[in-house]
């Protein structure tokens, strides 16, 4: 008889756990999944039976899933357009989460991790118009380095990338011959080059072809031990990606918009590391199922109140201040 109590109440405590269980599924950017990795399985131990499962799938799988109502919550690092936010199916909120730094990353064995990267010479090498490392514009930034006499490989992402659109808004700005030819969007036409997919694919192509340029998040560079060089900022000092460099890039920014869609390339700055930006959830304002839609909220609290603090052991910058706060705001209005 008393087996029998046992085994019933463990069978209701089974089935009050599995009633409880909730499972929440993200889809969109690379550019932040080390932090969200991070942050979801520890938020999941801290709250057992809830398992949120996110796709690294870059950012425009993450905004073309959420829009149609197939995964609870997406991600991009690019602002959704006026005309995308039209088209959802679902009504969205941008929830920034992070600011991170986009590097050019290369392959010369040999030459360490100093190269400098002009501007115009970073656009340049994109559009095909730099072809070899031997040349001479780059060897002006660069006195006393032995750059070989080598065709560049460039290297980009072949999928929808909010990386892509970070790196392109900056070229767009810097080079109006980027801005005229190709523009800036999370997929463009390559002048040349060959594709990888999201950020892993990029620094694995980079570290498996000598003469390689590409571009990647910070994380991706230092993970994989990737050399990456310099960029001259708007004031002209010459930076390379760092937390202080990104939080100063933000700091430049005058006003946020109140729907926090944004960019802070190449911002003003003697300190503003010039490829930054922020990352965004992709929020439901108000959720197709509403147990799943609490859960999402308290996430979205815990972040704010426990996850940022966490973030620059990934080499990403925490929201300011006076960001988290407005965030915190439009979080309490979800429903």
């Amino acid at each position: 008889m008393r087996k029998t109590l046992i085994l019933t109440a463990a069978l209701v405590v089974s089935a009050a756990c599995t009633a409880g269980a909730q499972k929440i599924n993200g889809a969109g950017a690379s550019f932040p999944y080390p932090i969200y990795s991070k942050w979801f399985s520890e938020y999941s131990q801290q709250h057992p039976g809830v398992e949120i499962n996110y796709q690294s799938i870059g950012s425009g799988g993450g905004i073309n899933q959420v829009t149609k109502g197939t995964v609870d919550f997406g991600a991009s690092d690019m602002p959704m357009t006026d005309g995308m936010l039209a088209q959802s199916k679902i009504k969205l909120v941008h929830i920034p989460t992070v600011l991170g730094a986009v590097v050019p990353v290369y392959n010369l064995p040999g030459l360490g991790n100093d190269l400098k990267f002009a501007p115009d010479v970073l656009a340049d090498i994109y559009l095909g118009k730099i072809s070899n490392w031997s040349d001479p514009r780059i060897a002006k930034d660069n006195p006393g380095a032995k750059l070989p006499n080598q065709e560049i490989f460039v290297v980009h992402r072949s999928d929808g990338s909010g990386t892509t659109f970070i790196f392109t808004d900056y070229l767009s700005k810097v080079s109006q011959d980027w801005k005229n030819s190709v523009g800036s969007n999370s997929a463009v036409a390559w002048p040349k080059g060959i594709g990888g997919k999201q950020n892993e694919g990029v620094a694995g192509l980079v570290r498996q072809m000598p003469g390689a340029i590409g571009y990647v998040e910070l994380i991706y560079a230092l993970q994989n031990k990737i050399p990456y060089g310099y960029v001259r900022n708007q004031s002209g000092t010459w930076l390379k990606a760092s937390i202080e460099g990104v939080t100063d890039a933000a700091a430049g920014l005058k006003t946020m918009p109140a729907d926090f869609r944004v960019s802070i390339t190449n911002a003003p700055g003697k300190d503003a590391y010039p490829i930054s930006s922020f990352t965004y959830l992709l929020i439901p304002t108000k959720a197709q199922d509403a147990t799943k839609g609490k859960v999402i909220k308290d996430f979205l609290n815990w972040m704010l109140n426990q996850g940022e603090g966490q973030v620059a052991t990934l080499d990403y910058a925490p929201l300011p201040q006076s960001v988290a706060e407005k965030v915190k705001a439009t979080v309490d209005k979800l429903q």
